[in-house]
């Protein structure tokens, strides 16, 4: 069986989405499904798209920044990318789901072109583009492999998605990983996928807000968590779970050593749970070579590219990729 590259980047893990459709609550289970649905029809446009990259990818105009955000006003993934409302250098609008989805998109930009000298997620400029308002009250973002798509969360379980910097940070690093070595999103490889958007996702929160490593609370969707859930975010760099004996959620999966790693076939063998391994030894090691905490680790990490040819690459995965296909 080949290894996959087919699947879509979505933020909301399957076992939180499982945990949810379980739910007492009538309304929670209908939420939880629409977004399982939403997924399965999301996927279908991953599956041809992560085999083209290239040619998914929306040039700019000007081959430098360049955001392009869309309402899809409550519809399904027919109606994408929606109403354009905010182009590049616009002013700003009332939908702060709109204003959130283009400043951080264009801090996600910043951070790469900046620490990175990458031009976009492509390195060629592509269009950064975001549908924003995808159905009513949908608890998911994804990357589909053309542009990004937000939900407004329910307001219960999680709020909207474009709030948290890290979320945006995350899923535009899906493309960096697809324009790049496309690791596929099965297994190890697929848990190496999902801990690259999780530590470039917050490398970029860290690298907009000045913190040191020491300073940063290395969380991930903290910004999303609703009133419904205790959970203080949907994972953590750190030692521990990031949430335990939730009324919601549960406790969170993810192991933080290689002994206690996950080996099951669901979330495509664990690409959300097992993440949690090298995401907990980045932090690690990203605390070891900060001390005493007096920069941060994009700064660390650009000064480091700049020793290397040209800007970032990630091509060298490809092997780890291979070898993590299954036999």
């Amino acid at each position: 069986m080949r290894a996959q590259r087919i699947s879509l980047h979505c933020f909301i893990p399957p076992y939180i989405l499982d945990a949810l459709s379980k739910s007492e609550d009538p309304a929670v289970r209908k939420q939880a499904v629409d977004a399982i649905e939403a997924s399965a029809t999301a996927r279908a446009v991953r599956t041809t798209l992560s085999t083209m990259p290239q040619m998914a990818a929306i040039p700019s105009p000007t081959a430098t920044k360049h955001r392009l955000i869309y309402d899809v006003q409550g519809r399904n993934f027919t109606a994408l990318p929606g109403k354009l409302v905010r182009s590049e250098g616009e002013v700003r609008t009332k939908d702060p789901a709109v204003n959130e989805a283009y400043d951080h998109s264009g801090a996600t930009y910043d951070f790469y072109k900046e620490v990175f000298n990458r031009n976009s997620l492509d390195d060629r400029g592509m269009s950064l583009i975001s549908s924003v308002h995808l159905l009513r009250k949908l608890n998911n973002a994804f990357w589909n492999g053309e542009q990004m798509v937000y939900g407004d969360g329910d307001g219960k379980q999680f709020i909207r998605f474009t709030r948290s910097l890290d979320v945006v940070g995350h899923e535009l690093s899906h493309g960096v990983v697809t324009h790049t070595c496309n690791l596929a999103y099965q297994g190890e490889s697929g848990a190496l996928n999902e801990h690259f958007a999780d530590a470039f996702g917050v490398m970029v929160k860290q690298w907009k807000k000045g913190q040191t490593a020491a300073q940063a609370d290395w969380l991930i969707g903290a910004s999303i968590m609703g009133p419904a859930t205790k959970a203080r975010s949907l994972r953590t760099f750190k030692a521990g779970k990031a949430y335990e004996n939730d009324p919601v959620l549960g406790t969170d999966p993810q192991p933080k050593h290689v002994k206690d790693k996950y080996r099951g076939s669901t979330d495509n063998g664990g690409v959300h749970i097992n993440s949690g391994i090298p995401n907990h030894a980045f932090y690690l090691t990203a605390m070891k070579i900060m001390q005493p905490g007096k920069r941060s680790v994009s700064s660390h990490m650009g000064r480091t590219r700049r020793h290397c040819e040209g800007p970032l690459h990630l091509d060298g995965l490809k092997q780890s990729s291979r070898r993590s296909r299954p036999r």
